[in-house]
């Protein structure tokens, strides 16, 4: 008697981002990041013009493993937020955080902080507020994408 041999239907990551964006067609939310690893280890990060609750999570795994069958396709799914803290990725989480202070990394390590003021797609503009000796001078600047390594929303408990 031979052995049972099972194979699974691998997901492509083209289907599964036609099927989320169809879903999500009349809402603010989009996907920020969609990752289809080996053995159908499927991760979907989500955000939202006006943010993103466990709520909206759990609809969208419902619908996911609505359009999937889990005997064929034999996957595991996670459906998050994009979160506090992580960098952005897209234009549109930019342009949602306008007027928000962020941290910027260039590519030299350099730190800046300051409120996002503009972006479009080939730079952002951030106010700086720098102090030196009781004197206040603010400053816009102008960083090309290709300056940035990476730009994170400043989260504050004040």
């Amino acid at each position: 008697m031979s052995p049972l041999l099972l194979t699974k239907k691998m997901i492509k990551s083209e289907e599964l981002q036609k099927i989320i964006e169809q879903y999500l067609l009349g809402t603010d939310k989009f996907i920020v990041e969609l990752k289809v690893k080996a053995g159908n280890n499927i991760v979907v990060l989500l955000d939202g013009d006006t943010g993103v609750n466990i709520d909206d999570c759990v609809a969208l795994t419902r619908h996911i493993e609505s359009q999937y069958d889990r005997e064929v396709e034999d996957y595991t799914l996670m459906v998050s937020s994009a979160g506090l803290g992580k960098p952005f990725k897209l234009l549109r989480q930019y342009l949602k955080n306008l007027e928000k202070e962020v941290e910027v990394e260039l590519t030299d390590k350099t730190l800046i902080k300051g409120t996002l003021l503009t972006a479009d797609k080939d730079k952002i503009t951030v106010k700086v507020i720098s102090k030196v000796k009781k004197e206040i001078t603010e400053q816009d600047r102008e960083i090309p994408f290709d300056l940035i390594k990476e730009v994170r929303e400043v989260i504050s408990f004040k």
